[in-house]
């Protein structure tokens, strides 16, 4: 089972779109995936479908509950949708942290550290799943270092723009970090998103990010890109002649996810 968070500590940059094209790319595949969704807003939960009251992440982090309390499967018609099964999440995870430091010995006792926790979670269910996809909420927090630590690979989908390029320095030191002390094998890819090539000052962005960083081949901002979310079909349901289509195949064959 390989476990793979998507993730960047700004918002706006297509996190959760690619986190949703992977999915039901690699569900289309036939592997079996497992959705985690920490983001409190619950965008890539919505987007399959699922809608809930009240997540029971925090219960199941802390083994107060097990999997099959937290599992849902995704509510699409296509078949690549019976390979999804989801840990929805809510407005609720925004109190995770404050739950964390009230079960802070129960934690210590079973996990020695709560960036563990959701490690030794997704272990429990290894057998079960080809992949796990985590979204991450935009922000430095509990959410973000648990995915971290639990994963085997990161990848960040970033603009090519000033700000977004600045936020990466304060991520890739927490993943330097991470590696160092929790997860030496942890691999990462930077994902140059809603990109638009005609504008020179994007170009030269991307160059600098190509200097510094590994990155992927682009995905571009296209009104394609949006369609997809807002009629839950993902890119690869379109013409394959289409410019989105084209731009996901690249990405899949550059992160051998083929």
């Amino acid at each position: 089972m390989e476990v793979i968070t998507v993730a960047n500590n700004k918002g706006g940059v297509g996190k959760t779109m690619n986190a949703y094209q992977l999915v039901c790319h690699l569900a289309n595949k036939g592997h079996k995936v497992l959705v985690v969704d920490l983001d409190s807003q619950a965008n890539l939960s919505s987007t399959f479908g699922v809608q809930i009251h009240r997540t029971l992440i925090p219960e199941w982090l802390i083994g107060d509950v097990a999997i099959d309390e937290v599992v849902v499967p995704s509510e699409g018609e296509e078949e690549f949708h019976h390979n999804i099964s989801i840990i929805p999440s809510s407005r609720h995870l925004a109190n995770l942290s404050k739950l964390l430091i009230l079960s802070e010995q129960e934690i210590r006792r079973n996990a020695g550290r709560k960036e563990r926790l959701l490690k030794m979670r997704l272990k429990e269910c290894e057998d079960l799943f080809d992949y796990v996809v985590i979204d991450t909420p935009p922000m430095l927090g509990d959410e973000l270092i648990m995915a971290l630590v639990g994963s085997d690979r990161i990848l960040i989908p970033t603009q090519a723009q000033d700000y977004s390029i600045d936020g990466l320095e304060e991520l890739m030191d927490t993943f330097e970090i991470i590696r160092e002390t929790e997860n030496p094998n942890l691999e990462f890819a930077i994902i140059p998103s809603m990109v638009n090539k005609r504008r020179k000052i994007e170009q030269q962005r991307l160059g600098e990010l190509a200097q510094s960083f590994q990155i992927t081949p682009p995905v571009r901002n296209l009104v394609q890109m949006q369609e997809s979310i807002s009629t839950k079909k993902p890119v690869f349901m379109m013409n394959k002649k289409t410019e989105g289509y084209k731009d996901y195949q690249a990405l899949w064959e550059a992160l051998e996810l083929n």
